[in-house]
């Protein structure tokens, strides 16, 4: 029968020698022989019964305990083994479900909201975003513009980071187009995401909101007001019209 020095038990299971000694000592692992110079040898039956001590440790259990359930003669190595799994498995629903909730707090913390008006303007001067804000009230109307600044604060900054990344894509993206037929396939799947983008940002839920007409006033404003496809402030009226068909067919064929 294969034997094992204390050093390589210590290896094998992951424990360090001097709790192999304090087993030892305590009469909780007791080693099957010992060599003429005195040094430990330990065999299978050791080796299962280290592994019974590792399973209780485990579970917490003190070692005073663990040695008097290991050394009532009544013991039953199946049913123990058996226990062990179905109280590590509860451990693991438990430390799953306490994983889960460090997640989503971490998440939350890392997602904190707007806290103010100002913060969904931030890195725009003060006048011109009191500017930009009266111009969307007029041309869509106080609530609209409520609606969406209400729905942006309670939105995460990762989330609005998220949806402002996206519109720049798909801004770079039908700049990419801007030689297609508007209504190709390939304008027309940008378009829908350009759609859907916007109604994030104006806190559109309701999928009866938000329909053609609104799509369409917004499309006019495309050639009406360079500011909406200007890039780096120089005026793109060839993209402003490429832009405008393709909303407006993005409305009509979609959007009814």
């Amino acid at each position: 029968m294969k034997t094992y020095s204390v050093k390589q038990i210590a290896q094998l299971a992951g424990v360090s020698v001097r709790t192999l000694h304090l087993y030892d000592k305590i009469g909780l692992l007791k080693p099957g022989n010992r060599t003429r110079a005195g040094y430990r040898q330990y065999g299978e039956d050791e080796l299962l019964r280290l592994q019974q001590v590792l399973f209780y440790r485990e579970l917490d259990f003190p070692l005073k305990e663990i040695k008097e359930i290991m050394n009532d003669p009544g013991f039953d190595i199946g049913k123990a083994l058996s226990d062990h799994k179905t109280a590590l498995l509860a451990r693991r629903e438990r430390i799953s479900k306490l994983l889960n909730t460090i997640d989503k707090t971490i998440s939350n913390l890392n997602n904190k909201q707007m806290t103010s008006i100002e913060e969904l303007y931030e890195g725009m001067p003060k006048e011109q975003a009191a500017v930009w804000r009266k111009e969307a009230a007029d041309k869509w109307g106080e609530d609209v513009v409520a609606r969406s600044e209400k729905a942006l604060l309670e939105t995460g900054k990762l989330d609005i980071e998220r949806l402002k990344a996206e519109q720049k894509d798909i801004a770079q993206r039908l700049q990419s187009l801007k030689n297609y037929l508007p209504e190709s396939d390939e304008v027309q799947e940008q378009i829908a995401r350009h759609y859907t983008n916007i109604r994030s940002f104006w806190g559109v839920t309701d999928p009866t909101d938000l329909k053609a007409e609104t799509y369409k006033g917004l499309a006019e404003l495309y050639v009406t007001d360079e500011r909406y496809t200007a890039a780096d402030g120089n005026p793109d009226p060839e993209f402003a019209s490429f832009m405008r068909s393709g909303m407006l067919y993005f409305a009509d064929t979609k959007l009814k």
